[in-house]
């Protein structure tokens, strides 16, 4: 698709902006949102910017039927020098055509998609919070669209563009409870854990939801064969911190592979750090925690960021996780990606696209 066939509404009806400081993830949606339609005969088509508006559908829609549906997290921000800037923007729309092969659904043009939306944030900018720990949240989804109840791949397709204000994802400041979850299964490799899809997410509602009657803000998932070996958390990816050593549970098929944790990961070594990508035990873990091994945990993700571990349950017990100071690894890690974010230090690796 050539840019020059987006069509851009002129005049839209323009919202009050919500109060910077106190924004509620997800809450509030700008003025504009993007779509482009696809069809076997015109393939990718009809690109709009248009005004944010509910969609009119069939009930008998595939998406709502099969779960044939995909999406991507991403952020703008305001930079130290005043311009907009997204982080690894082409990753995000390179792992949804992942997430779109593994679901049976047509490829993106990357490149469009990519100009595309950075005209819809510049047209949103007044969306964009001009404070620390906030962003424009940026929303990329496909969802398949035939009107027919019977079990395949649907013909045609919506693909839309959502923006949302928002501040920090956890506000708890001591650090995240998470508990693991060794009775329900979210994933398997050969399934879908590594596509970002919908229906991952609506497999691990009643494990969160029995986590957080328990006092617990998110579940550990352990795979899905052995239910032994740590695999990521419903928001996040994970890390533990072995003194100067970091270590992440391998990609195995059923997690998903963040590009925030790929940045971890280049971050890390990049400060000479050792990080090591394998299957962790929960019962190893359990055990190194409580012998002082574990100095610390933490979380990453495009809504999460960085977000410090406190305390990890396993059959029914605490290991609690205290070493989150100033001088951590967490916060180190922590600084050194939102520096880059937000333009506070010099990008050496490319990863920042500044509009």
């Amino acid at each position: 698709m050539d840019i020059t066939n987006l069509t851009i509404q002129d005049t839209v009806n323009k919202k009050d902006l919500p109060d910077f400081n106190n924004l509620v993830f997800g809450k509030n949606y700008t003025d504009r949102m993007l779509t482009i339609s696809y069809s076997p005969e015109k393939e990718w088509h009809d690109a709009k910017i248009k005004e944010y508006k509910n969609f009119e559908v069939s009930p008998a829609m595939t998406c709502l039927h099969y779960s044939q549906e995909i999406f991507e997290g991403m952020k703008a921000y305001y930079r130290e020098d005043g311009n907009i800037g997204l982080f690894r923007p082409k990753e995000n729309f390179l792992r949804l055509n992942n997430s779109a092969l593994r679901m049976c659904m047509p490829e993106l043009d990357v490149d469009f998609c990519l100009k595309s939306l950075y005209k819809l944030i510049k047209l949103e900018k007044r969306w964009i919070p001009n404070l620390d720990n906030s962003s424009l949240y940026i929303r990329p989804t496909m969802i398949g669209t035939d009107a027919m109840i019977g079990h395949k791949a649907s013909n045609d397709y919506l693909y839309f563009v959502i923006l949302s204000p928002v501040g920090a994802y956890y506000q708890t400041k001591g650090g995240l409870r998470i508990i693991a979850e060794d009775k329900y299964v979210r994933a398997v490799p050969g399934g879908t854990g590594e596509a970002k899809t919908g229906g991952n997410y609506a497999a691990s509602l009643l494990a969160n939801k029995e986590a957080q009657l328990k006092g617990y803000s998110q579940v550990l998932w352990l795979d899905g064969v052995h239910r032994k070996y740590a695999e990521e958390v419903g928001t996040m990816n994970i890390f533990f911190v072995y003194k100067d050593k970091l270590k992440t549970p391998v990609l195995n098929g059923s997690i998903l592979p963040g590009i925030t944790r790929n940045s971890v990961i280049t971050l890390a070594k990049h400060l000479g750090i050792e990080v090591e990508e394998y299957k962790l035990d929960i019962n190893e873990i359990a055990e190194d925690i409580a012998a002082g091994k574990i100095t610390e945990c933490f979380g990453s993700g495009t809504a999460v960021v960085i977000t410090p571990v406190s305390t990890i349950c396993y059959k029914g017990k605490d290991y609690n996780i205290v070493n989150h100071s100033s001088e951590s690894l967490t916060e180190r890690i922590y600084k050194e990606l939102t520096d880059i974010q937000y333009g506070r230090t010099e990008d050496t690796f490319g990863w920042t696209v500044v509009l």
